[in-house]
């Protein structure tokens, strides 16, 4: 995420031409599918959580939605910080759809769909075919006629709408289900040999879909319009599929780095707060606190400042736990314990 907004932001005109900015590019683009898809997974894993702790299945169902829709409270929260902090836009930029207005509905959706499965497998099932069917739908859906007929404000969830859309409900809202779909299967696994298998299989299963989504690719469209690289359910399937392989990667790296007496704390640690990182990054990047920045440096030296730059996140994000850690402590009426310096 830090790296596709700091080379689009950083990266100078001359270098936007090579081919290592383009993969850069596809690198880059990966970054919303897996944030909506962990987004997906972490509240399947909550929401079973909660489920065995008691609270049943109306109060998983209430805890997924209340999250979404803080996370959509929060997308325009958000919007309206950039709005103050970087004056010059207009007041309607207030309302662009970004990643957390598509993400805020899609948990929404998930929550309302984990009410209508009992089983692991019956919801996995369910979510994995609504992420199908979202994928599926949305080259029908951006060149539908009755789409003109909605809200204006709604036409801009649906398909794109210039500056007004970065991201839509179609087919964005199918990562999380996608992830969804795992998190239940992940939430029945009682052992970690049992969650290693888990894995496995998901890596599998992420191959086939990144092969079945070049085959259909190479293959006529079905449909009358559709763009590869936006609508077209062949580029969501191969999206899906390298995300699936590549969080498998990174759990059997994790699991053979504690075997040998080390664990991923930074990683682990970007992931906790990633919503945070999100939030407080992308106006450093885009803003004017950078703006000496603004597409000055060539590709290598965009690389190096990102990783100057994930190195300022992660201490920010130690410098919070800090912060809530004293909070808590003075709450609780004792001392904190003592966080290691950034």
């Amino acid at each position: 995420m830090i790296a596709a907004h700091t080379t689009d932001a950083w990266t100078r005109v001359a270098d936007r031409q090579s081919a290592a900015f383009g993969w850069m590019l596809v690198l880059g683009g990966f970054a919303a599918p897996l944030f909506l898809w962990l987004a997906g997974l972490g509240v399947a894993l909550s929401a079973a959580r909660l489920e065995r702790a008691g609270g049943g299945r109306s109060a998983a169902v209430q805890a997924i939605c209340r999250r979404g829709l803080e996370i959509f409270i929060l997308a325009f929260l958000f919007r309206l910080q950039a709005f103050i902090v970087s004056p010059g836009n207009h007041l309607v930029t207030i309302f662009r759809v970004d990643i957390l207005n598509v993400m805020g509905p899609g948990i929404v959706a998930a929550g309302l769909l984990w009410a209508l499965g009992t089983t692991p497998p019956a919801r996995a099932a369910l979510y994995g075919a609504v992420a199908a069917a979202t994928a599926l739908a949305t080259p029908v859906i951006r060149t539908a006629a009755v789409v003109d007929r909605l809200p204006v404000w709604l036409q801009w969830y649906t398909r794109p709408a210039g500056d007004l859309t970065t991201f839509t409900l179609f087919p964005w809202t199918g990562f999380v289900f996608a992830g969804a779909a795992c998190g239940v299967l992940l939430s029945a696994i009682g052992s970690m040999r049992a969650e290693g298998r888990m894995q496995a299989a998901f890596a599998g299963a992420g191959l086939i879909l990144v092969a079945l989504g070049f085959y259909t690719a190479a293959r006529p469209s079905i449909y009358l319009q559709s763009s590869f690289w936006t609508s077209s359910p062949t580029w969501f399937a191969i999206r899906t599929g390298l995300v699936m392989v590549g969080v498998a990667a990174v759990y059997m790296i994790a699991v053979r780095a504690v075997r040998f007496g080390r664990r991923l704390r930074p990683l682990e640690r970007f992931g906790r707060s990633s919503l945070f990182v999100y939030w407080i990054h992308v106006e450093l990047v885009y803003g004017y606190a950078s703006w000496p920045l603004r597409l000055r440096l060539p590709l290598w030296g965009a690389l190096v400042a990102c990783a100057a730059f994930s190195l300022l996140m992660y201490g920010a994000i130690v410098f919070r736990d800090r912060i809530v850690e004293n909070w808590r402590a003075r709450r609780r009426g004792r001392p904190a314990p003592e966080a290691a310096m950034a």
